[in-house]
């Protein structure tokens, strides 16, 4: 099992980088930055998703090039009807979600968006699509309670599709993940942000 104090630096690596992107003016700028980042942690951080042997030889996540058509700041609708999720996992027991709101995204589809119930909490955006070329258990867009936080608020959120990554395990079996379940499934492809790759 990957070291506490590991993952707690890759927690304040990610959130130091998305607090970099939300600082840079052009979008496109700010997802370079992204996938650089990302690669970098993904190729050396210890508590990379990436197997240990597969690191030194690990090309870096197929993404796709930046495109300004999938960047969206939409209202959050927060009058929903509540639900609470309890997502069984291996590794963390019971995580509970709540819904908090829903967005439009036009000509894609709508999305729940999520309140991650554990200490603290944060915002949680799992999205999947009908792409083939996309990791099948969906992607995640924010992660607020692991730093993936593009940044907005209720009435003008952040949501880039090209910033779309593969939850960690994509790349290891051994990770417990929290997957896109029917609400945060589009039936539009979207073929921007993180491609799946076997390594």
């Amino acid at each position: 099992m990957t070291a506490a104090w590991d993952v707690l630096d890759w927690r304040r690596r990610v959130a130091t980088l998305y607090s970099s992107i939300r600082a840079v003016a052009e979008p496109a700028d700010g997802h370079a930055m992204w996938v650089a980042g990302r690669d970098e942690l993904l190729r050396t951080h210890p508590a990379s998703p990436v197997p240990i042997a597969q690191r030194a030889a690990y090309p870096g996540a197929d993404v796709a090039s930046y495109d300004s058509a999938f960047r969206f700041v939409v209202e959050v609708e927060v009058d929903v009807e509540p639900e609470t999720r309890e997502v069984p996992t291996g590794t963390d027991g019971v995580v509970l979600f709540r819904r908090v709101g829903r967005i439009a995204l036009p000509e894609l589809g709508d999305l729940d968006l999520w309140w991650l119930g554990s200490y603290g909490g944060g915002l949680f955006l799992p999205i999947r699509d009908s792409s083939p070329d996309t990791y099948g258990g969906g992607r995640y867009l924010l992660d607020t309670i692991k730093g993936a936080d593009l940044g907005g608020e209720a009435d003008a959120l952040v949501v880039d599709l090209n910033f779309a990554y593969q939850p960690s395990c994509a790349y290891d079996e051994e990770w417990a993940c929290p997957l896109a379940g029917p609400t945060n499934t589009l039936d539009a492809p979207v073929p921007v942000g993180e491609r799946h790759q076997q390594i």
